[in-house]
């Protein structure tokens, strides 16, 4: 019976396929049974990331992660999920329209990977599509909004491979997650970044202009030009988990540069005077929509309490 430590590759839920990195040979294993109850509030007690200790075809523990990113749904539900652990950064796609990616997920994606201490990438797909004026127009508003709050924002066509090189190059070394709502295309990115993969590809459906999930379970592949990804399922809503209300603007950048000014501390950014981070959105450094989605998590962050 083999014995040792690997990473979990695939996660199909109660049945993992593990891989000796940088070995790529994956093998089946299972959870021994008292790791079940490991994640009082998470779904799932092992991602796709993690590092394990296994015996024979049984994982026996889950070695210390270095990070993780984690979501829960937006229904007020108390249970929590891991998406993955481990990982060197986020490819965050979205898309302007078909479908249109809302701001408020992207702002709580965001969150999450400043919380967890993980880089995200903000990747503009379907680029191609955008070529009257008023889509023109609202392209370029969403770089600039991230870009001025310390992002980095890539604009790329799966379809035409435009910029596909550069998200290459960046998943050339390490672990990348890549995650989105549903139907931004990132089975057809990973397709155009390696054609030997065949991720499932979906359509978008017209009736509500919501992708159609296609990746049923986590995975992931290497990279044929080195580096892994991870694919996930289309997530549909991010809700926050182990965020305090008190500590949530510091994972603005726009605001933590400037909320050590603030008059009283700590401060909510909401009624208090001689808020740094109000003279901020005033001056236009902190932008009403990412104050918007501010207020939206600390309301939300209140419901759960």
């Amino acid at each position: 019976m083999e014995n040792g430590i690997a990473t979990v590759v695939k996660h199909t839920g109660s049945h993992y396929l593990l891989s000796r990195l940088p070995e790529w040979n994956p093998f089946p294993a299972v959870i021994r049974g008292k790791l079940r109850l490991a994640g009082t509030k998470t779904t799932n007690p092992i991602a796709v990331g993690d590092r394990v200790e296994f015996e024979g075809e049984t994982i026996t523990k889950i070695l210390p992660r270095k990070n993780y990113i984690i979501r829960r749904s937006t229904n007020l539900s108390r249970e929590s999920h891991i998406i993955a652990a481990n990982l060197d950064r986020v490819l965050l796609l979205v898309t302007i329209i078909l479908p249109e990616t809302k701001l408020a997920f992207v702002d709580r994606f965001l969150v999450t990977c400043e919380a967890y201490g993980i880089r995200p990438v903000i990747v503009i797909n379907k680029t191609d599509l955008y070529t009257e004026p008023v889509l023109q127009e609202q392209l370029a508003d969403f770089k600039a909004l991230y870009r001025n709050a310390g992002y980095e924002v890539l604009e790329i066509s799966a379809r035409t491979g435009m910029g596909v090189a550069q998200v290459r190059a960046l998943c050339r070394e390490g672990l990348t997650l890549f995650s989105g709502a549903s139907g931004v295309g990132k089975s057809s990115l990973l397709k155009a970044l390696d054609p030997t993969l065949d991720p499932k590809i979906g359509e978008i459906s017209l009736s509500h202009l919501q992708g159609k999930h296609t990746t049923t379970f986590y995975e992931m592949h290497p990279l044929s030009g080195g580096g892994y990804v991870i694919d996930t399922p289309g997530i549909r809503g991010f809700g926050l988990v182990d965020i305090d209300a008190e500590e949530l603007s510091t994972y603005f950048p726009e605001m933590l540069r400037v909320m050590d000014d603030c008059r009283f501390k700590p401060c909510t950014h909401t009624h208090e005077p001689g808020c740094a981070v109000k003279a901020a959105l005033e001056a236009g450094t902190v932008s009403p929509e990412r104050y918007s989605s501010y207020l939206g998590m600390l309301e939300e962050e209140h419901k759960y309490r």
